[in-house]
């Protein structure tokens, strides 16, 4: 018996379970995999990024057309409650140079251990390989290593995550089941997600290596930011930023030298070279490295003779792609459960007493400490409105 059901096993679900638990209630967290946060480990392998430490307004902005839910639960639950909810799990934190907050070990897993620790101390039930079949009528159903379980809670938390990475947990398979309630879902979208690139073979030697320094443009967004050319095209945050704008159909144009303008770079270009090949000297007086020097006869060579028409493809070199990565390869997805399907409280119309969190809503938000800030200020929103209802 539970008083509270939360149905996933990630940041937003575990954060409900805390907020459950603090205001007193019986809590179960159900999950369907052998352990909890695999997708929060898997993003913690590279260096746990939690938050920003940037001016809350800066952060809000990378949140595009926010929805009043999400901005209250933020509102609550920002970049500095982040880093106290890390410390507080005894967590060093620092602030890198561009304004990104790690944990001091770089890894997601102490922080997870720790948490879990403390969640069975308030006395949160742990189930993990349960995987939830749907309801019968206010009973949720779950397949377990025991056999059939069953819990009518007075209050669920749905944290199924988005779409993408299924073998972490995130398949998207509870979308019929929501479906099947009456509720209107918006079709999932890849976010966070690369682009597909055919190269030529001359790029082989390129994988692997980053562009610093650049100015992608794709509609109208753009950014200062870095990106990585790999066997499949192009990753990177500064890819990810701006999925949205490239997923409606925009053109990514690159600026290969954002801090010289076009006059500059004709004039550096038109210095007498002599037996320097043309590569080497755009090298030398550009500083342009060999990467950034090969996307130029990739997508705009042979290299022009003329510098004026060479420094224009510098400065706005279109990238011919084959749109983006599938969207299991995305780091999270967009579309999901609709914010007109929910109330204040992230509660469904349509199922009282039935709430929803994390990336299975419908919205977007580049990594770089946004993604996880949100998924933990969701979960904790949706936490804390689900006790009120109980």
């Amino acid at each position: 018996m539970s008083d509270a059901l939360v149905i996933g096993g990630g940041p937003a679900g575990l954060m409900a379970a805390e907020a459950l638990a603090d205001a007193g209630c019986q809590v179960t967290v159900a999950d369907a995999k052998p352990s909890f946060g695999r997708k929060f480990l898997m993003a913690g392998k590279s260096g746990l990024n939690l938050t920003r430490d940037e001016q809350f307004d800066r952060f809000l902005a990378s949140y595009p057309d926010m929805p009043p839910q999400l901005r209250a639960a933020l509102d609550a639950f920002g970049p500095e409650d982040v880093q106290a909810w890390a410390r507080d799990l005894g967590q060093e934190i620092f602030t890198g140079s561009t304004a990104r907050v790690f944990p001091k070990a770089m890894k997601a897993s102490p922080l997870l251990r720790a948490w879990l620790a403390r969640l069975t101390e308030k006395g949160v039930t742990l189930q993990r390989r349960w995987r939830w079949t749907g309801w019968r009528g206010d009973t949720a159903m779950f397949d377990t290593p025991d056999g059939p379980q069953t819990i009518a809670p007075q209050v669920t938390v749905l944290a199924l995550g988005g779409a993408s990475w299924a073998r972490l947990g995130s398949d998207g398979q509870w979308a019929a089941m929501l479906a099947g309630q009456g509720i209107d879902l918006a079709p999932f979208l890849p976010s966070n997600t690369g682009l597909r690139v055919d190269w030529t073979p001359h790029m082989t030697r390129h994988f692997g290596a980053p562009l610093k320094n650049i100015r992608l443009t794709a509609g109208a967004e753009a950014l200062r930011g870095e990106a990585m050319i790999s066997a499949r095209g192009l990753e990177g945050g500064g890819i990810y930023a701006l999925t949205p704008s490239l997923r409606g159909g925009a053109d990514l144009i690159l600026d290969l030298a954002p801090d010289r303008d076009a006059n500059d770079i004709a004039s550096r270009i038109a210095r007498p070279r002599g037996k320097t090949s043309y590569t080497n000297h755009l090298r030398k007086v550009l500083k342009l490295e060999p990467q950034k020097i090969a996307l130029l006869m990739e997508f705009a060579g042979p290299l022009s003779n003329f510098p004026e028409v060479l420094a224009q493809q510098i400065k706005a070199l279109p990238i011919r792609h084959s749109g983006l990565r599938p969207l299991d390869e995305a780091i999270s997805t967009a579309g999901g459960v609709p914010f007109s399907a929910l109330d204040d409280g992230l509660m469904l119309r349509a199922m009282p007493g039935v709430f929803a969190a994390g990336e299975m809503l419908d919205w977007d938000a580049p990594t770089g400490g946004y993604l996880l800030t949100a998924c933990l200020a969701t979960g904790l929103h949706a936490g804390r409105a689900a006790a009120a209802y109980g």
